[in-house]
């Protein structure tokens, strides 16, 4: 059994996975438009180019989404994807690209756990956890 994580967007699953891709080191492995499936003549225009299916390998797992009605839509909620970093500079990396155009929850700081915490949601609708390495 694998358990991998499928998220929701309100229309930018394709930017937010090239976003993953360019900056966290993910890989995009599958993308189809909803204008791409079998008969797409069905599929309404405004449909065409969004995101039917998508997956990325990134950190170690696989990552899967897609575009929903923007009405339905929801950013994540009680829920965190987690970056467990080795390198305080990574974990400062990653915040600041991470928190541009989003919403910071808990500010990145030195814990008596981790020598960066951070938890916040990105400009996709996305909520992360990011993790430094432990204090020793």
């Amino acid at each position: 059994m694998q358990l991998h994580t499928y998220l929701n967007y309100g229309g930018n699953c394709e930017q937010a996975f090239q976003f993953y891709e360019q900056h966290l080191g993910g890989k995009i492995t599958f993308l189809m438009r909803h204008g791409e499936q079998p008969n797409s003549a069905n599929v309404a225009p405004e449909w065409k180019n969004a995101v039917l299916h998508a997956r990325m390998t990134i950190g170690g797992t696989e990552l899967s989404g897609a575009d929903i009605p923007p009405d339905r839509f929801q950013p994540m909620r009680s829920a965190y994807l987690t970056l467990t970093v080795d390198s305080t500079g990574e974990a400062e990396r990653l915040y600041g690209l991470l928190t541009d155009g989003g919403q910071i929850f808990m500010p990145i700081q030195q814990t008596f756990f981790a020598s960066r915490f951070a938890m916040l949601r990105d400009r996709f609708g996305t909520s992360w956890m990011i993790l430094g390495p432990q204090q020793t």
